[in-house]
């Protein structure tokens, strides 16, 4: 039977128990930083891009408070430019990081929830299907309630009935969507109780957005449209974005 060798610096087995357990302390001291702030270590060759740092506020000015979001409560923002929105939805429980893969089998990690209960998340509002996407005078897609054996809140775009998980990173439940839709890394301020969307994980939709809609876009924002986001993005209720928001089949 053979023995494993012990190096020359380690004396007995109660030195190497003591190395495990610190190496394993100093882990979870890790693992737990990670959690608090709500950001995930990268994987290895993960979708990730940087935007800009920018602080959500209302149509005042004032800094969104991440306390008094909610749970259900659904707001739009525009990020990671001035025509792009984004859906940043109070859940009802804690959202837990997950796995998932884009169109082109790209790993990444879709981040969890943030804030006091780790139940704030966001994500592109433009449908990684048919791009559609919320304007100020009507949206096909919006944060629906979940029926049947669905989570309580569901991502429904009724032009081609896809449907997405906000509570496992915007994964595609139902329909011709080819990958859940892009992820929008949040920050959260503990101490000034305050947001931040500070980049984007998954697959990104924003150079067909900007294609397929580029004269709408340039009617209604000018060059404005691709333009990245600033020190702040305003926030708004779903109800004030657009002013309907069309109703489709569960």
């Amino acid at each position: 039977m053979q023995h494993e060798e012990v190096p020359p610096h380690i004396t007995d087995d109660s030195s190497i128990d003591t190395g495990r357990r610190t190496l394993m302390q100093q882990a979870a001291c890790v693992a737990g930083a990670w959690a608090a702030s709500g950001l995930l270590p990268s994987v290895a060759g993960e979708v990730r891009q940087s935007h800009p740092r920018s602080l959500l506020v209302d149509a005042n000015g004032k800094p969104i408070s991440a306390k008094a979001l909610r749970p259900g409560e659904t707001l739009l923002f525009n990020y990671p430019f001035a025509a792009s929105p984004v859906f940043l939805i109070a859940m009802d429980g804690e959202v837990r990081d997950v796995e998932l893969l884009t169109e082109a089998k790209q790993r990444y990690a879709a981040p969890g929830g943030v804030g006091p209960k780790r139940n704030l998340v966001a994500f592109s509002a433009i449908c990684a299907h048919k791009l559609m996407y919320p304007t100020p005078a009507l949206s096909f897609i919006g944060v629906r309630r979940g029926s049947g054996n669905e989570p309580a809140q569901v991502i429904h775009c009724c032009g081609d009935n896809s449907r997405y998980d906000p509570a496992r990173g915007a994964a595609v439940m139902s329909g011709p969507a080819p990958q859940p839709l892009a992820a929008v890394l949040l920050e959260w301020d503990a101490q000034r109780d305050q947001l931040h969307a500070v980049g984007t994980r998954g697959g990104e939709k924003f150079g067909e957005f900007f294609e397929k809609y580029a004269f709408k876009l340039e009617m209604e924002l000018g060059r404005r449209a691709r333009e990245t986001a600033g020190a702040t993005c305003i926030t708004r209720p779903a109800s004030a974005y657009s002013r309907q928001w069309q109703s489709c089949p569960a």
